[in-house]
């Protein structure tokens, strides 16, 4: 055998060992899954951007068809932009049901933000086009749905489900900053998304909020409010 093919076989050996590796870590991550998949259809509900200083918090709604394997789905924000792209294509092709929730900086400035992030919560469970029997959700409990539901701590890490959740919503979120960039230059917004970097507080203090940004997230840095 030749030092070509001796390399060769180690890189598929090698290969293959991560392969193994990243469906071992999916088979974890499918412990909600197994645990409540007796009881009927899951949905996994995250979200994203209840901290920026401007654009909306997004919610994300999923559900996967049992045993469906999507390799290297995560949390999102421990994937690259690469990644979760890809991701997000593959999950709007495989998931049984999708639904997204968008709830404005106005809104937030009203209801608060939390609040905001339950309503997001529930227009996402609202455009699914079948109904779940369960809900596994990021860490909180959904008012107002009537929907049985489990809150697990750090899901998007535990559930794929919610991972997948959580991929669309920071797609979706992303994707409507990096558009809001070119409505409001200055800002940062395609590459901060709205979150309070240092660039992002200097250009507010700088020329003021525009339209998309939270008037009550960001009285430390503007006498507006």
């Amino acid at each position: 055998m030749t030092k070509a093919q001796i390399l060769k076989e180690q890189r598929e050996e090698r290969k293959k060992q991560k392969l193994k590796a990243e469906r071992e870590r999916l088979e974890i991550m499918r412990e909600y899954e197994r645990l409540y998949g007796d009881r009927g259809l899951l949905c996994g509900i995250d979200e994203v951007g209840r901290g920026p200083l401007a654009g909306p918090v997004v919610a994300g709604a999923v559900i996967l068809p049992e045993d469906c394997e999507i390799l290297y789905l995560n949390d999102s924000k421990k994937l690259t932009e690469k990644r979760r792209e890809l991701l997000y294509d593959e999950i709007m092709e495989k998931a049984k049901a999708t639904g997204i929730g968008v709830v404005g900086p106005e809104r937030i400035d009203e209801i608060n933000i939390l609040q905001a992030t339950y309503e997001a919560m529930r227009m996402a469970i609202g455009q699914l086009k079948i109904e779940p029997d369960l809900l596994l959700n990021d860490a909180v409990t959904i008012p107002l749905v009537e929907i049985p539901q489990v809150p697990i701590v750090k899901g998007d890490a535990k559930s794929v489900s919610i991972a997948a959740a959580s991929v669309i919503a920071k797609v979706t979120r992303d994707r409507m900053m990096a558009e809001y960039d070119k409505l409001f230059p200055g800002y940062g917004f395609a590459s901060n998304k709205g979150y309070g970097s240092a660039a992002h507080i200097a250009a507010l203090r700088e020329m003021g909020p525009c339209a998309i940004h939270r008037r009550s997230f960001i009285r430390n840095f503007t006498a507006e409010t």
